[in-house]
């Protein structure tokens, strides 16, 4: 595979010297293109020495004088690139991108080509926060651009938020996904359900959990990557929608029971990352619950189980369900694996560090019917995401080997 890698002025451009070596590991050819002031910061020879290759420092070449052959030179860097990842890329480059601007080499190959694109952005946190650098980045990822949010913590400048560069490990694993242009789940139409349902008390009080949605995200995420038609079913959560996902919002589990259900005979494929409420007061209040002296007694009743009435529905389609567990992890996801029927559990232990709710990074172990399971280090949500997805293909696959055979005939 052949990237081109867009290096623009910013203190991390030394980290994509490391960011280099990284996706070489991968087998993955890379053509470093730099703009002028990322040279204030690395020199192109470092990267020429990394890649064994010409670094493009110029719209027309390096060569004096410039000729017909450098001048459409990011025609042929377009045409023969499977994807173009820029990192680190600085607020001015995404702005550029977002409004078509084609300046130098890289905003001109970044229009020129028809690859996918991956932009890791790195600046100032109150630049990442503007107004202006948020809306040309829903720009970007509307039009499919692959954004891989900055982390938080100590910058450059001196101050500690949002902006700096993301973890190589997250670059390169937006750059394997970018790739992985399989379409494999081309075939599918995945439901997926994500983040918390919200059951009233009163009209100002709920109860609800505290889902992020993110790994629900993700999986509708992957689910489009990967060529499904991805229907997103999601509760109150403040996440951008995934490109070429088709979202529904819910708030209370009645909603979501009655969506998932309104879509089911759509689905191929229904994966159940909501964290639904499972209790709902049996009385919901028309005016603001005063306080009082006395104990406060309330009254709960079951909610709908979606997961249960989906798996009454299930026939030919797959059905993944998830388990957030604080004990006895592993025989919480056995039970549910066999009482809701179900394809596959993918059970966590929300109290582990870098787990569950309000984390970019997940630790899952996957139970399957036939009793197998496999437990998962410590990955990025959108990695966990394919690993499951994985599965999927594979009991797809298993389904139609089983279909065409001369005994199911």
């Amino acid at each position: 595979m052949r990237i081109a890698l867009g290096v623009t002025g910013g203190v991390a451009a030394y980290k994509a010297a490391e960011l280099v070596r990284r996706l070489q590991q991968e087998q993955i050819e890379v053509q470093v293109v730099m703009t002028r002031s990322a040279q204030e910061f690395v020199a192109p020879l470092t990267f020429a020495a990394l890649t064994g290759k010409k670094v493009i420092t110029g719209l027309f070449g390096n060569e004096e004088p410039a000729n017909v052959e450098s001048a459409i030179e990011h025609i042929a860097v377009a045409q023969r690139i499977d994807a173009l990842v820029i990192a680190p890329a600085t607020a001015d480059i995404i702005a550029k991108l977002a409004h078509g601007v084609a300046d130098d080499f890289l905003t001109t190959l970044y229009l020129a080509t028809t690859a996918p694109v991956v932009v890791a952005p790195a600046m100032n946190v109150n630049m990442w926060e503007h107004a202006a650098t948020r809306e040309n980045v829903r720009v970007l990822r509307e039009r499919g651009v692959h954004v891989v949010t900055p982390d938080e913590g100590y910058l450059a400048c001196g101050m500690t938020g949002a902006g700096r560069l993301a973890g190589l490990d997250a670059i390169v694993d937006a750059v394997r996904e970018a790739l992985r242009i399989q379409h494999d789940l081309e075939n599918e139409t995945v439901l997926v359900t994500a983040g918390p349902t919200c059951e009233d008390l009163d009209p100002v009080r709920f109860l609800t959990n505290r889902s992020s949605g993110r790994m629900g995200f993700a999986v509708a995420q992957a689910a489009a990557t990967r060529g499904a038609h991805v229907i997103l079913i999601s509760g109150p959560v403040s996440l951008d929608t995934p490109a070429g996902v088709t979202r529904v919002d819910v708030r209370t589990t009645e909603e979501m029971h009655g969506t998932v259900l309104a879509n089911l005979d759509r689905a191929t494929v229904v994966v159940m990352a909501a964290a639904v409420a499972d209790y709902r007061p049996v009385v919901s209040l028309s005016s603001k619950l005063r306080r009082g002296t006395e104990r406060l007694r309330i009254e709960f009743e079951p909610t709908a189980d979606i997961l249960a009435d989906v798996s009454r529905r299930k026939e030919e389609r797959l059905l993944i369900g998830f388990a957030a567990e604080t004990e006895h992890m592993a025989e919480h996801a056995r039970r549910k694996l066999k009482d809701k029927a179900v394809d596959l559990i993918v059970a966590n232990d929300v109290t582990a560090p870098g787990a569950g709710f309000d984390h970019d990074t997940n630790i899952v172990t996957i139970f399957r019917n036939d009793g197998g399971e496999q437990p998962l280090p410590k990955l990025a949500k959108i990695q966990v995401a394919h690993r499951i997805l994985d599965e999927v293909v594979g009991l797809r696959r298993s389904m139609n080997r089983v279909g065409s055979s001369p005994e199911a005939r």
